[in-house]
This record gives structure tokens, sequence and C-alpha cells, in this order.
């Protein structure tokens, strides 16, 4: 084998130093580390060593694909597993208001905390529910009274059966907004007082409303027949009258009392 020349040991030098330079500069440009190579298999995972880029975890797979892998949140924190309450075993803890048996779940007791068992339950007649919007209007209540006044009035949510697009409803027991209802007006008789004062003050705005859009269009009516005369007058001037005086000759309209002064050249 010949030996090499110092020119052509030179040159495999500054290539060699070129080829380090090139690979270093590829290695720092990369997103990911190199992965380690692994001689048994080459579809295991390369490396434990990831790289973080926007919150995410790069991995290389070594089977010619990355794989990016969310951070896991931290599972330190205590996480909150919201349970339904299961019947009592053993005996039944609440008694129907209505039959006086026991029970030890229903309806009305899981969504509004009433006593009544599901045999007694009426949900046409007695036990009926009542949305919020119609509550308000017939017992004269106010949002307070259902939201902040204790006890709060429990409730369940159903879609709008006109719109679902709209918002959804909000279903009150009956006899519970009844009862709050009382609470709050005293009696049977002050609510019907209340409401019919109520609808008195509302016929009394409507006649208000009424009286005024009549006022604005008979104004509009008399406004739509008074006509402005337009035509133009023609002036009938009487014998012209000269005044010594001023040495001025006059005539005046027999119609309209215009008079109008000249002097004669």
């Amino acid at each position: 084998m010949s030996k090499l020349s110092d020119a052509q040991r030179a040159k495999v030098e500054r290539n060699r130093q070129r080829a380090l330079l090139l690979r270093q500069s590829r290695l720092t440009s990369r997103p990911y580390p190199e992965r380690e190579t692994k001689s048994d298999k080459s579809f295991e995972v390369a490396s434990s060593s990831n790289n973080v880029l926007g919150g995410s975890k790069i991995i290389d797979t070594g089977a010619g694909f990355l794989l990016e892998e969310t951070p896991e949140e931290d599972n330190s924190a205590p996480i909150k597993v919201v349970h339904e309450p299961g019947p009592v075993l053993g005996g039944d803890p609440f008694r129907c208001e209505d039959c006086g048996k026991g029970f030890q779940n229903s309806y009305l007791y899981k969504h509004f905390d009433h006593p009544v068992c599901d045999d007694c339950r009426e949900s046409d007649e007695k036990h009926a529910l009542i949305t919020k919007t119609d509550a308000k209007q017939e017992f004269l209540l106010k949002d307070a009274d259902f939201d902040r006044r204790e006890p709060l009035l429990k409730f369940i949510v159903r879609k709008n059966p006109h719109n679902p697009r709209w918002g959804d409803m909000k279903l009150y027991l009956r006899l519970q907004v009844e009862k709050r209802a009382l609470n709050i007006w005293g009696s049977e008789e002050e609510i019907e007082e209340a409401r019919e004062k109520r609808q008195q003050n509302k016929e009394k705005m409507k006649q208000k409303k009424f009286d005024k859009k009549v006022k604005e269009l008979r104004k509009a009516v008399r406004s739509s027949l008074w006509t402005k005369d337009t035509s133009s007058h023609e002036h009938s001037f009487g014998s012209e009258i000269y005044d010594e005086e001023t040495d001025m000759y006059s005539k005046t309209c027999t119609s309209c009392q215009h008079t109008v002064k000249y002097e004669k050249m």
C-alpha cells in the first residue's frame, strides 16, 4: 500500500474536520435528540431521554416515525368521583306522607326532597311540575324567591319541547312553589288581590298606549288633510295716485291691498 503524500493527508484532515462540523450543526438544529441505536431489536423505543417541544414530548420510536406525547397531569392531586347515593339496606329510612308506608328511594324524593313514594306519585295532578316562567306569572314570585330564599327550591332541567335550540327549562314541583308563595304573601286571598291589582295595572298601561297611538293617528290624519295654497296671486291695481310732496306715484291692489310706489321720468 502506497503512502499518502503530505498534501493528500492535509486534504483528508480538512474533509474530516468539515464532516465533524456539519454533523455537529445538524445535531444542534434537530428538534429532538438523536436516538440511541440498539443492536438487538430495531422496533423498540430507542432512548428514554425525550425532547420537549411546545409543551409536548417527542419520542423517537426507532421504527421510522416519531410520537408526540402530551404531558400527563399531576396524578398526585386527589380525583373527585361523584356517586349518587344508593338505597339504604336493612330497612326503610323514609316514610311516604300520603300512604304512610316506608320506602328507600323515589323519584320525588330524589329530585325534590319530597317524601312521597313512587306508588303515590301523581304526575298529572297533585305532583305536577311547573316551569319557572309560569310559576313567576301565576304566583307572583321573583327570581330571588327561587334561587336565594332558604330553603332553595329544587328543580330538574329539561330540553325545551317547542325548540331544542332554546335554553333548557327549569321544572319545579308545583306543591313546593305554592307553599313558597303562601309563605311570602301570607294567604291565597293576598295572592289573588295582588294578581288582580297587577292585571289592572297592565290594562291601564295597555289603554294608555292605545290612547297614545290614537292621538298620533289623528294628528297624522289632520296633517295629511291640510294643504298649503301654492297658487300664484295676480294683482289688480286701481288708479294711480300722485303725491306732490314726494313727487311719487302709487297704486294699490284691490284684492290684497298691496301698494306699489314709483316715479315717472
